[in-house]
């Protein structure tokens, strides 16, 4: 994955994760947690990370549609 800043510098991000918004760092740092000690699948892990962030974050929601291409 890969971030296009609003310079349109093109980032690539640390530890393969990729988290936008409000409650991106929470469910970024939610999402790093998962995957170094669980074996959760990439949508689990997803789903469990921004549930995690709307529980932290009050400007993120519960409610959540995940896409997997």
């Amino acid at each position: 994955s890969l971030i296009i800043t609003g310079n349109g510098d093109v980032l690539e991000p640390e530890h393969g994760l990729v988290a936008i918004g409000s409650g991106g760092p929470y469910a970024q740092a939610a999402a790093k947690a998962l995957l170094d000690h669980t074996d959760l699948p990439a949508d689990q892990v997803v789903k469990k990370a921004l549930e995690i962030a709307g529980e932290l974050c009050i400007y993120t929601n519960m409610h959540h549609t995940v896409e997997t291409l």
